[in-house]
């Protein structure tokens, strides 16, 4: 065969497998949603709209025939031919999958504090309860420094909160984590690891707790946000949830359903993110009543994602919790809803929610 007739075979299959990719993407329906990376696709802009290019590249990128596929072979190439450090910010340590965290956004910190300030001029100052705060480590804590990645200087973070919260009473639950208390594919940590954890914070705030806990796990595996995300072939694991029969007997109401609900939802075990059986998932605002409390005291918990698998934990102390989002509730509002009166008041937020404090409202 002739360099020429190659030439031309070559430019042919080319052509062929641009016109088919092309066809394809033209002929296959958009896509709503990814559910491996747990996000929204970029849809076809309207033509001539004011953001048109830019969008366009988006829902091109998004849409593109095959993505996942293209996806996973980038990934592997990157981690293990070129031996990359991380991949779109996600790395592997020890088995685990992470996703950097730096550098220390001291902006948005400060815009989380401030918010938190809001709610104690507004509601809290007058209030007559305990007012507690709480940090919780992300994986880089334990993952990061170690593997040579850049990370937070988690001292200096929470100093910089406590600074900027010296109305609330700091309970440092740091010394009570390790990186097995943690999911290895996804952001979260394990219920089934937190006793001493719910130990700490209930000490911290003057109770005590005394349950004892049946250990259930869900038969399918758990594939957490990184498994998506990364695009790597990372192993299912075990996704776990603690049981006590008192569970059975408080009521949790749902304010975005305006219904009651279970502790454990595990209808969304087989949902795009399993983790949401804990409380349902990301709400809002949450009620739970325990009504074989030995005492009449209240707690407030404003919280994100990591609050729905500890607060179960924190029930038998409590006749009342009160989980409030205001990643989603805006905080002029709770006025409408919430009952400061005497009751305790505890902020407890990931790292990674504060160090991207613009999403508190």
């Amino acid at each position: 065969m002739t360099d020429r007739i190659k030439n031309i075979v070559v430019a042919v299959l080319c052509g062929l497998w641009v016109f088919g990719l092309s066809l394809w993407g033209i002929i296959e329906p958009d896509k709503d949603i990814s559910l491996s990376e747990r996000r929204n696709l970029a849809q076809l802009p309207a033509f001539g709209s004011e953001n048109f290019e830019s969008d366009f590249e988006k829902y091109s990128a998004d849409q593109f025939p095959f993505r996942e596929s293209f996806r996973r072979i980038k990934a592997i190439s990157e981690f293990y031919i070129f031996r990359q450090l991380d991949s779109n910010g996600i790395y592997l340590r020890k088995g685990y999958a992470s996703k950097l965290e730096y550098p220390l956004n001291e902006d948005k910190l400060e815009k989380a504090a401030s918010r938190f300030e809001y709610v104690y001029d507004t509601y809290l100052k007058d209030s007559g309860g305990g007012i507690y705060l709480s940090v919780i480590p992300d994986k880089n804590y334990f993952l990061a420094e170690g593997g040579g990645y850049p990370c937070l200087d988690y001292d200096e973070f929470v100093s910089l909160i406590r600074e900027k919260m010296p109305y609330a009473e700091y309970i440092d639950i740091f010394p009570t984590l390790e990186i097995g208390d943690y999911y290895k594919t996804d952001t979260h940590w394990r219920q089934e690891n937190l006793a001493e954890t719910a130990n700490a914070l209930a000490e911290g705030m003057g109770s005590s707790l005394s349950l004892e806990y049946e250990e259930r796990t869900l038969d399918q595996p758990f594939y957490g946000v990184y498994s998506g995300q990364s695009a790597l072939p990372l192993s299912g694991e075990k996704l776990s949830y603690l049981w006590n029969s008192l569970f059975e007997r408080v009521s949790v109401y749902n304010y975005e359903e305006q219904d009651y609900g279970p502790v454990y939802d595990l209808g969304r075990a087989d949902g795009a993110d399993p983790y949401e059986i804990f409380l349902s998932g990301p709400r809002s605002l949450m009620v739970i009543e325990n009504p074989e409390a030995e005492s009449e005291k209240e707690l407030i918990i404003f919280r994100d994602s990591y609050g729905s698998a500890i607060a179960p934990l924190l029930i038998e102390a409590y006749s009342k919790i009160t989980l409030v989002d205001i990643r989603y509730l805006p905080s002029p509002n709770l006025k409408f809803f919430v009952d400061f009166d005497g009751a305790d008041t505890l902020f407890l937020y990931s790292t990674l929610v504060l160090n991207n404090g613009d999403t508190l409202k």
